[in-house]
């Protein structure tokens, strides 16, 4: 009974709670107990900065291709924040948290020095207690930014209100800045800015077609008093004009790639061969191939990396490296197992070198399988360090795009590389003097002649071209 009435007075003081404007003095027995009931302690949020780590490959900055996210959004934990370009090749970079999106630091094409805060996230500090907190800045440094922001927005619209264009206001979704590398590959070509560009794709991303739309016409509509004359084409006394433009991440690490390769003294060894025999083998090949997709088409590339790769078991000094760091008194040769035969492509953001992995240990088939999917790969901009590291010796076909013979230039990691001339169709003699249709191609090898010397080039180059010219001869030293 007692605690029946117990319980009725305390019930009757937190009625008198609610309902008195006035402070009501209680036992420190019952304010600690509401206190206990009705306090509740907000969730610790706080902001983490997702810093750009080494890459590895000596790579000191890359070039932002486009965000998977905008400012606001969610984001969790290992799901990717942006596409990015080095000077090796174009990846992903994957978020640390998870949390919400604050603030961008960079925008699409801007270039990142590694060490620098790429976004900010807001995350809950409990989930990450040992990440330290972004630096936040002094009012005065906020406001020094907010004055050149300024400032610079002022220089930049000066231009702009003197044109006499004045352009339809096009409606842009969430991603509209955002393109794939092949996308941005064909607006860099064409100079245009991506913003002037209505895209098609989800939420208004720009497509490929959305840019050639844009080159066959006008996409903006102007009024007669407005519309622009044509640019006048360049007369006899128009004064010359430059512009400079900075390096592409490609451009710059081929820039350093060559200007160290030049320091090395190559010598030349070109040869011409007849394909005739390997053009009907492929052809039967590829007639005779399952019609389900299953199996690539096969070009003449797959049978010229294993060839090489056969003639490299009897020269192996033409799979090795010159080491001249370890011990610059004491030049080495850094011989090499495996055969990592790179194969030059030429992608939408410029020449890359991909290298198939094994060959000694594959088939023809298995090469062109990787070979297929190297180029997939590298036209979707999507090729990474794995495919671009690691390449012992290079197949160069440049023949696929013109020229009979080729002078290539070695990557400073090779001390060989192999320039594949254009297929032409020429009367030859045969072996009774009787001429007949032959499918001429040149092969020309660039070596490094501090350590492979004329004559060992010329038996290497001699050996793959017999396998090449009689294929069913290579069939016969395949494992």
């Amino acid at each position: 009974m007692s605690a029946m009435r117990s319980l009725v007075h305390r019930a009757s003081l937190a009625r008198g709670l609610l309902s008195h404007s006035a402070p009501v003095c209680l036992p420190a027995a019952y304010t600690s107990r509401f206190r206990r009931r009705f306090h509740s302690s907000p969730v610790p949020w706080g902001i983490r900065s997702q810093i750009l780590k080494d890459v590895g490959e000596g790579i000191t900055e890359v070039q932002v291709i486009q965000w998977y996210v905008e400012e606001g959004a969610r984001i969790e934990e290992w799901k990717p924040l942006c596409q990015y370009q080095s000077d090796k090749a174009i990846d992903d970079i994957t978020s640390r948290y998870e949390g919400v999106i604050k603030k961008l630091h960079f925008q699409p094409d801007d270039t990142v020095p590694t060490g620098m805060a790429l976004c900010d996230i807001e995350v809950d500090e409990a989930k990450y207690p040992d990440s330290a907190p972004a630096p936040v800045p002094t009012p005065e440094a906020a406001a020094d930014v907010a004055a050149e922001s300024s400032a610079a927005q002022v220089t930049e619209a000066a231009p702009v209100a003197a044109e006499t264009v004045v352009e339809e206001a096009v409606p842009k979704g969430k991603y509209a800045t955002f393109a794939t590398p092949a996308v941005r590959g064909l607006l860099k070509q064409h100079n245009i800015d991506i913003s002037l560009i209505n895209g098609t794709g989800a939420h208004g991303r720009v497509l490929k077609e959305d840019v050639q739309k844009y080159l066959e016409g006008p996409t903006a509509t102007t009024t007669p008093a407005t519309t622009a004359l044509p640019a006048s084409t360049p007369g006899l006394t128009t004064p010359q004009v430059e512009t400079s433009q900075p390096l592409t991440p490609i451009q710059s690490q081929m820039f350093k790639t060559m200007t160290k390769s030049l320091t090395i003294p190559h010598f030349l060894y070109s040869d011409e061969l007849n394909i005739a025999a390997l053009s009907r083998m492929r052809s039967q090949l590829n007639r005779t191939a399952p019609k389900d997709g299953s199996q690539p088409k096969l070009s003449y590339l797959p049978f010229i990396i294993k060839a090489v790769s056969l003639a490299l078991n009897q020269f192996p000094i033409l799979n090795a490296k010159v080491d001249t760091t370890s011990n610059p008194a004491k030049p080495a040769l850094i011989m090499r197992a495996n055969h990592n035969i790179g194969v030059a492509m030429d992608t939408p953001t410029g020449l890359l070198v991909p290298n198939i992995k094994n060959v000694q240990a594959r088939s023809i088939l298995d090469i062109a399988t990787e070979l297929a999917r190297l180029g997939e790969v590298a036209r979707a901009g999507k090729l990474t360090p794995a495919d671009l590291s690691g390449g012992t010796i290079t197949v160069s076909n440049i023949g696929t795009i013109g020229g009979t013979v080729v002078a290539p230039v070695l990557v400073p990691t090779e001390v060989a590389i192999l320039g594949i001339g254009k297929l032409r169709r020429t009367p030859i003699f045969d072996a009774e003097g009787s001429v007949v249709a032959g499918e001429m191609m040149n092969f020309s090898w660039s070596a490094d002649h501090r350590v492979i010397d004329g004559a060992t080039m010329a038996r290497m180059a001699a050996l793959v071209s017999r396998m090449v010219e009689s294929p069913e001869g290579m069939m016969l030293n395949m494992r």
